[in-house]
């Protein structure tokens, strides 16, 4: 006897709408859990800091001092500097809190400078360092060029070779490395340390505060998404443009006529691991709370795209709620693309004024 299936379920079949990547709500194992498995990821010998100061200048009431330190000794044996600018008050005779302030893809330490003054006026020392081949470690290349070259010679490397992490992930060292070199400074409240990015900054900026709790107030701007979200609904392509020749590459090398879906799931899972799930912005904003943490983002803004950023602000405010101190997080959305309006950046003066001082 032949059986057929009732019309009723046939029917039902009809009208179910089809299953989409996004409308699987992503969960994440606990935030220590997620904050001891970044730490180690990224783990590697310390090595002394050796602080060296190469010049200091007095203008407008303001010191500006540029030195450097060793943040890592590489396999080859070089040891990895970074520079930094600090600008502070003239004459400081007490510990001030401090802001360690990122610049984005393409930038350098000196394009914050405005920034940091702006802090300076507030009685907040502003701290700037050049990213991973960003500014004086950029080997002279203009731009983003020898970020990108550093990103493709991580993606060539051999499956099972050790490689760096050039994408984002090897300036959280350093930013570590920075709050260290602030630890050890007199002239810095250990109290009262905070962070701020732009765009890749801002990134950088809820990876490295969200495992380092020493930074007590952060602020990610233009930065704060969901890569998984723009991955599974084909919103990747800003990102994938902030760095196009990484991305070029890999599409060659993986016989891809252009940069798609899977070109961005492969390079992203082999130079920033975990990115896609673990250590995706929704999970690691939960490790901020109760800390100040101010989201500036933009409506707009192709490179982190809405949606998926609204799956982070979700997160956060949950566990800023779970934790009685939803009143220190705050998000700001702008009607604007890929920018940061004078209201947003006045708005994180402001916070960081509130909360460190």
């Amino acid at each position: 006897m032949k059986h057929t299936r009732p019309l009723a379920f046939l029917l039902c079949l009809l009208f179910v709408p089809a299953l989409r990547a996004g409308d699987v709500k992503q969960t994440y194992p606990p935030p220590a859990e997620v904050r001891a498995a970044f730490l180690k990821l990224l783990d590697r010998p310390r090595v002394e800091m050796d602080v060296k100061n190469h010049s200091t200048t007095v203008k407008d009431g303001m010191e500006m001092i540029q030195e450097s330190f060793a943040s890592e000794k590489k396999a080859n044996g070089t040891v990895e500097r970074v520079p930094v600018l600090l600008v502070r008050p003239v004459g400081v005779k007490t510990r001030l809190p401090a802001v360690i302030v990122l610049h984005g893809t393409g930038g350098n330490k000196e394009s914050q400078l405005a920034f940091m003054k702006e802090l300076v006026n507030r009685g907040i020392i502003g701290v700037a360092i050049d990213a991973r081949y960003h500014g004086a470690r950029s080997g002279g290349a203009k731009k983003a060029e020898a970020y990108n070259a550093a990103i493709v010679r991580a993606w060539k490397t051999k499956p099972g070779e050790k490689h760096e992490y050039p994408f984002y992930y090897d300036t959280c060292w350093d930013l570590w490395r920075t709050v260290d070199y602030l630890l050890k400074r007199d002239d810095i409240d250990l109290q009262r340390i905070g962070m701020i990015g732009f765009s890749m900054g801002g990134i950088q900026t809820w990876l490295a505060s969200a495992a380092d709790e020493r930074v007590k107030v952060v602020v990610p701007a233009i930065g704060v998404q969901s890569f998984r979200w723009s991955l599974e609904n084909d919103k990747w392509q800003g990102r994938a443009r902030s760095i196009n020749a990484a991305h070029q590459a890999a599409a060659k090398d993986l016989g891809e006529p252009e940069v798609n879906q899977k070109v961005c799931r492969v390079l992203w899972s082999k130079i920033i691991p975990g990115i896609l799930d673990q250590f995706d912005c929704p999970s690691m904003l939960r490790l901020m709370a109760p800390r100040a943490l101010l989201i500036p983002n933009g409506e707009k803004d192709a490179n982190c795209p809405i949606e998926g950023a609204r799956l982070a602000f979700a997160s956060a405010e949950k566990a800023y709620k779970d934790a009685g101190a939803s009143d220190h997080l705050r998000i700001m959305v702008a009607n604007v693309g890929h920018t940061v309006t004078p209201e947003q950046r006045q708005a994180a003066l402001a916070w960081f004024e509130k909360w460190l001082k």
